[in-house]
């Protein structure tokens, strides 16, 4: 799978986990240039603390567009050193 944003593909591989309809795809798989930390958190219950990544591709920038979870709850560890998108990013087989 891609995850696409402003033309550029930021992440891609074909180890992906589905959790409740989003694709998380291992930090490894990122094209790291796009990629800036955010400091926005939430929290989901049974997720944990989630912190984002803003995008910038050819200085268009998508707040907070990436999450992932630093230190996922036990029932999440399948998420643990993955990412997800939202906020008009394309994810593409």
């Amino acid at each position: 799978m891609k995850a696409i944003w402003n033309g550029a593909v930021i992440a891609e591989s074909d180890d992906i986990v589905m959790i409740e309809g989003n694709a998380y795809f291992p930090k490894t798989s990122l094209a790291t240039q796009y990629f800036r930390p955010s400091a926005r958190h939430t929290v989901c219950g049974w997720k944990g603390v989630c912190s984002y990544y803003d995008l910038v591709v050819d200085g268009e920038e998508n707040v907070g567009a990436a999450w992932y979870y630093p230190t996922p709850k036990p029932a999440a560890q399948r998420l643990a050193n993955r990412v997800a998108f939202w906020h008009g990013v394309s994810v593409e087989p």
